[in-house]
């Protein structure tokens, strides 16, 4: 049996009831980043706390993070009833960059769940079967660690399965051309996904929109595809990004699968080198490509991109701080004026090998 086959499941394959018996004494968060979401935030918070931790006990905390927000989605989200983080105040002594991967990796300070449900917070057409659908592989089948939605996106051609324009134009492509393993995923970059903190906190982390597509390939490279699965779960619709902003994103995109590409030319280089008398180094790949150049910047860095490795004395954990001058071009006064805008490519390190602090308790 294929990948696809064997892997690809629809949310109605587990019941509620079923997934909280399955669920036994782990703990299950629901992390939501959000910014400037204050217009959908609520619904979505408080969809979900009525129908997974008030009705049904599968949900242990839902946490908002709320990412430099200017407008009021710190507060709908704590009136919704979540528990509310600003990126910036977690682990103040890591520093702090916007973007969504950013977010996401700063949760893992705060959050206690053994599983990890993302989802984002401008959903507009969705449902609360959001969550245990993404929950099922994980609770029923121990080997799979990393769980991928799917869903229709209605548009003005009327519903589809295609992943958006990023998804089609630049994260299609490169996993056809460099990470063909992955082919089988329906929506690579989809915000709706669930993954053990036993792998989480092992993978180097995009702070940006690269996030997503990241995760795959690093899971793919660490445990292998067959510890991904995905999961159809129906229909779902949300705002739309202006174009000139996906240009940002598909420059991270870009800048995350080059940096693992060239650390795992660099890796084979080394490997080449410390076995000299063994064709190709020999040996597997021993560890997770990227993993080491999320501390530094250097073989493993975009290029275009500035030499933004942490300073000397830098807090372990803290960024690479990478970035890319994105020209774009605007029509001002009548003529077409060049406008270059800094795309940040860094990446956060693996959390397990930043220094901790006490995370939330286990006990409560």
């Amino acid at each position: 049996m294929d990948w696809f086959a064997a892997n690809t499941h629809h949310w109605d394959e587990w019941t509620v009831a079923q997934l909280v018996e399955a669920k036994g004494s782990q703990r299950v968060s629901l992390v939501v980043p959000a910014r400037n979401e204050a217009g959908t935030v609520g619904d979505v918070v408080t969809r979900v706390r009525e129908a997974l931790v008030d009705t049904a006990a599968l949900l242990d905390e839902i946490v908002v993070i709320d990412s430099d927000s200017t407008d009021d989605t710190y507060a709908v989200a704590a009136d919704a009833g979540a528990v509310v983080h600003r990126s910036a105040e977690i682990r103040p002594d890591l520093g702090s960059v916007p973007g969504k991967g950013e977010a996401m990796w700063k949760s893992l300070f705060v959050t206690r769940g053994d599983l990890i449900v993302f989802m984002d917070a401008d959903l507009v057409d969705w449902d609360t079967h959001f969550v245990p659908g993404l929950l099922g592989p994980l609770l029923t089948r121990p080997d799979i660690s990393l769980v991928k939605g799917f869903y229709e996106r209605p548009g003005e051609s009327g519903s589809s399965l295609d992943g958006g324009r990023v998804t089609e134009l630049v994260a299609r492509p490169l996993i056809a051309l460099d990470h063909p393993e992955l082919a089988g995923l329906v929506q690579p970059l989809a915000g709706e996904w669930a993954v053990r903190r036993s792998l989480f906190e092992t993978l180097p982390v995009p702070t940006g929109y690269a996030v997503e597509l990241a995760a795959l390939v690093d899971t793919a490279a660490a445990v292998g595809v067959g510890a991904i699965a995905q999961v159809d779960l129906g229909r779902r619709a949300h705002s739309h990004q202006e174009l000139l902003d996906l240009g940002a994103m598909a420059t991270q995109i870009l800048a995350a699968i080059q940096r693992r590409s060239a650390a795992g030319r660099a890796g084979e280089r080394q490997r080449a080198e410390s076995r000299p008398g063994e064709p190709g180094g020999g040996g597997g790949h021993g560890g997770l490509p990227g993993a080491g150049v999320s501390t530094r910047i250097g073989a493993g860095a975009p290029r275009g991109s500035t030499d933004g490795g942490p300073a000397a004395g830098a807090p372990r954990g803290s960024t690479d701080g990478g970035v890319v001058a994105l020209r774009q071009y605007h029509p001002r006064d009548g003529q077409i004026v060049p406008v270059d805008r800094s795309v940040l490519v860094g990446e956060r390190p693996p959390a397990i090998t930043v220094s901790r602090q006490a995370r939330p308790s286990q006990a409560s």
